[in-house]
């Protein structure tokens, strides 16, 4: 080999770490970003959980006759607690799934709650009630936020570890896999 193409060889080895080194941070920064904002989905799948009992137990001193739909909706608030997604799960899509369904079930129930109550006007009337359907609201609209900024941090973060130079440093050094981001459940799709 020549001493000219020696040299060209060494330039172009060294601008393509130069390259692969342009990402290289960036990749654990994204991450971290889409790992925070799955706490926050946690916390709000978690502060809609917290306040199920308390809202079963207001319902069935007043509707005593709709034991079925109060039983699915601790059932399913079981359910999506029992499924716990570690950061690490974030990209098994079928780790992810389970716990997708599991809320989709929990929110399913609520929504059948929430039809059942309309034919108690003394249940609606209650003060404590009403403060539970509230925060209930409040919950859903939390979570609505927290999982549409999980999927522009996940959106985010799998665009980064798949175009260059990033790709190379997010697969060689970080093992950087895509994570999955929620998507409307069947029953909301049809």
């Amino acid at each position: 080999m020549t001493r000219f193409a020696a040299i060209r060889t060494m330039i172009v080895l060294a601008a393509a770490t130069a390259l692969a080194a342009c990402g290289i941070n960036s990749v654990p920064t994204k991450e971290e970003a889409a790992k925070a904002a799955w706490a926050d989905v946690q916390s709000s799948y978690q502060r809609r959980a917290d306040l199920v009992p308390n809202l079963v137990a207001s319902v069935r001193g007043a509707a005593q006759s709709e034991t079925t739909i109060l039983t699915n909706v601790t059932n399913a608030r079981a359910a999506a607690t029992s499924i716990n997604i570690t950061t690490d799960d974030l990209s098994n899509p079928a780790e992810f799934q389970k716990f997708q369904d599991a809320q989709n079930q929990l929110t399913q129930a609520l929504g059948q709650l929430r039809t059942v109550v309309e034919n108690y006007p003394d249940l609606k009337s209650q003060a404590r009630f009403a403060d539970l359907m509230t925060a209930l609201e409040g919950s859903e609209n939390r979570i609505d936020t927290a999982r549409t900024r999980y999927n522009a941090a996940v959106q985010d973060y799998n665009t980064e570890i798949r175009t260059f130079p990033s790709a190379i440093g997010a697969k060689i050094i970080h093992g950087a896999k895509p994570m999955v981001p929620f998507q409307a459940s069947a029953v909301i799709r049809s």
